[in-house]
């Protein structure tokens, strides 16, 4: 008979949030029988989800010792599976929003000055074009679920990647987990473009001129506007 056990995402995904929830506190220790007894599943899929949480850092394996959670200074806290269970726990979203909010601070403003200085002309027509559509969609809004969001994040991800800067550019997952959270978990479900569509026009209009310092000042109004 085929076993009729929890795929290894689920797995790994309820263990991750029993970790970052404090649910599963720092030192815990526990053996893989454990997690086979708990999710009813195979050592092979129970090695799978150790391993898995192993390469994010969260926690540790020895012979004599079984498995241990390891402390929050270890995690891969810029991993979008981390970040997405942090967002998902009500007793962790808050400090995990405040935290991206303070990330995307201290690098997008930044990024949106460089980008003014080293956007090529097609990436400067697509941040207009983008700017364009999310004017559009405050207005009339899409009969396509998530078109605003998806928009918002083409937008900002083009900022990052405009900037020239590739470590810049590799934190774009990181940086813009806020805007998803915000939209599933957060005040802006409905609209997560409320009220910033102009802001994000005129910075298009800023890059697009190379006013850098124009780009990182509004930029900055975005990010004051988003988290309020």
């Amino acid at each position: 008979m085929a076993e009729t056990t929890p795929l290894l995402g689920p797995v790994v995904d309820q263990l991750g949030t029993d970790i970052v929830s404090g649910d599963m506190a720092e030192g815990t220790r526990f053996r893989l029988g454990d997690i086979e007894k708990r999710f009813g599943i195979s050592r092979t899929v129970a090695r799978e989800a150790m391993r898995t949480l192993e390469h994010l850092g969260m926690v540790s394996s020895g012979r004599r010792v079984g498995l241990k959670v390891l402390p929050r200074s270890s995690w891969a806290v810029y991993d979008p599976a981390v970040i997405s269970w942090r967002l998902g726990h009500d007793r962790t979203r808050a400090e995990q929003v405040a935290r991206l909010n303070e990330l995307r601070l201290g690098i997008e403003p930044v990024a949106a000055q460089l980008a003014a200085r080293n956007a090529s002309p097609q990436q400067r027509r697509e941040l207009l074009r983008l700017a364009g559509r999310l004017s559009e969609l405050e207005t009339t809004p899409s009969p396509r679920v998530g078109e605003e969001l998806e928009t918002d994040l083409q937008f900002h991800t083009l900022i990052l990647e405009a900037s020239g800067n590739e470590m810049i550019t590799a934190l774009a997952p990181a940086l813009l987990a806020i805007l998803k959270g915000k939209s599933v978990f957060g005040s802006r479900k409905r609209d997560p473009i409320r009220g910033t569509t102009q802001l994000h026009m005129d910075l298009a209009r800023e890059i697009d001129a190379g006013e850098a310092e124009a780009a990182e000042r509004t930029s900055r109004a975005i990010l004051d506007r988003a988290r309020a």
